[in-house]
């Protein structure tokens, strides 16, 4: 019989891969949390009105590439493509808003979007997020960039080029749209069929779409920073201030629109060389009419997001130095059953004490079981037989230095393996 494979798209993360992104994610939620955001998880399905009403029914994601389906209800269900939008869902219908301002969350998700599978773009995918609500000064908008600044100083990752954008209000951009439409109504041979179909109801999705001849016209397209009112233009002249003064370095880039409906204002992306292509590591902005949007009161908002697959490539090729998975700190060896029995108890009091340990599960010989203890990267062994169980004694063996300690198996065994263990860990750090 044929062996089923993972679909298209999708990957599994395996054990030795697992480390990598645990240590990744846990210097995620310690960077959020020191700037005092809170973990939510959210569905990883909605209702489709959902993403067509936040993310916009003129995007590539609604238009194309959104896993929706009728469940057995016959109700229309999406896998969420973003993180964003559930969870203004999740501060609406909790009321989230009756907390002090600004609500500040997080979270590690994954998503799915129907698109080509590449390296660093898969249909299924994680992405670290945060949302803030409450603020619309530009500090807001400051401090958030700098979150994201921080935790890529923290994971060592070099090279990254923050690029950030307004794309005003409502207001502001209404001009724009004219300006965008008086424009690419000159070149409407040039477009492809789905951007055409944009051209009338929201030209600036034009500026974000990946087809090569749509992107060169795009190219020559007036610019959103033109037309910004008063205090769209005060705004992001704050934020850059305040980037300033925290010493962050940007680049002005009036081409970012980002591929979302929702944002407005401040909107900025991480990008990376390091996957050949330019590659977009770290998105968002703000999105000040979203909550309102989906029956909230009016509500300044913003937030951001990172791809992990995409992050954790450029990390392996900037060679950045990954944690070593943990080994099993005490394999018991054992010959006949009743040495079985006490190999058996006393991993579980070792396991008791947070103590990585492992016993015999496979009806191996000594001989197998200590080539085994070898291949997981044992750090002590302790082989038990007929005699270690008459006198109660045996010897934990350092499998590094090949040094062994007599231990008492009945009387406090867990407090003298933290001993042996702590003293051969005090003598590596003397040597080195």
């Amino acid at each position: 019989m044929e062996i089923m494979k993972a679909q298209k798209g999708t990957k599994d993360i395996l054990p030795e891969q697992a480390g990598f992104w645990q240590a990744v994610e846990e210097i995620m939620r310690e960077e959020a949390e020191i700037s005092g955001f809170r973990e939510i998880r959210t569905p990883v399905f909605e209702d489709t009105g959902l993403f067509q009403r936040s993310v916009g029914e003129t995007t590539d994601v609604v238009q194309k590439e959104m896993y929706t389906f009728l469940d057995q209800g016959g109700r229309s269900v999406t896998l969420k493509p973003e993180g964003t939008a559930g969870a203004v869902r999740a501060y609406l219908e909790h009321g989230l808003f009756n907390e002090p301002m600004p609500v500040k969350l997080y979270y590690l998700t994954p998503c799915y979007r129907y698109e080509n599978a590449q390296a660093g773009r898969q249909r299924e995918f994680h992405q670290f997020g945060v949302e803030m609500f409450g603020s619309g000064l530009p500090i807001a908008d400051a401090g958030l960039i700098a979150l994201a600044h921080s935790l890529f100083g923290r994971l060592c990752v070099k090279g990254l080029k923050l690029r950030i954008n307004s794309i005003g209000c409502p207001t502001c951009r209404a001009e724009y749209s004219k300006a965008l439409r008086a424009y690419f109504s000159e070149r409407k041979g040039q477009l492809c069929e789905t951007c055409l179909s944009r051209l009338d109801r929201n030209p600036m999705r034009i500026l974000d779409c990946k087809d090569a001849q749509c992107s060169k016209v795009a190219a020559g397209a007036p610019h959103i920073l033109d037309y910004l009112c008063d205090n769209c233009r005060n705004h992001f002249e704050q934020v850059k201030a305040d980037l300033d003064a925290a010493g962050i370095q940007y680049e002005i880039d009036p081409t970012i629109v980002r591929g979302l409906d929702y944002y407005t204002r401040t909107v900025f992306e991480f990008v990376s060389d390091d996957l050949g292509a330019q590659s977009t590591v770290c998105g968002g902005g703000r999105y000040d009419g979203l909550v309102e949007e989906l029956g909230g009161r009016p509500t300044p908002a913003l937030g951001f997001a990172i791809g992990i697959e995409r992050l954790l490539m450029i990390m392996k090729s900037q060679k950045v130095e990954f944690p070593a998975p943990d080994s099993c700190e005490l394999y018991i060896a054992s010959i006949g059953e009743p040495a079985h029995l006490e190999a058996f108890r006393l991993v579980q009091k070792m396991r008791e004490c947070a103590v990585e340990s492992a016993c015999d599960e496979m009806g191996r010989s000594l001989n197998a079981q200590m080539k085994y203890a070898g291949k997981i990267g044992a750090q002590f062994t302790l082989v038990l037989g007929d005699d270690e169980i008459a006198s109660g004694k045996g010897m934990i063996k350092n499998m590094k230095t090949g040094e062994k300690t007599k231990i008492d198996l009945k009387d406090d065994f867990e407090g003298q393996f933290a001993a042996i263990s702590t003293e051969a860990q005090d003598n590596e750090d003397l040597q080195f």
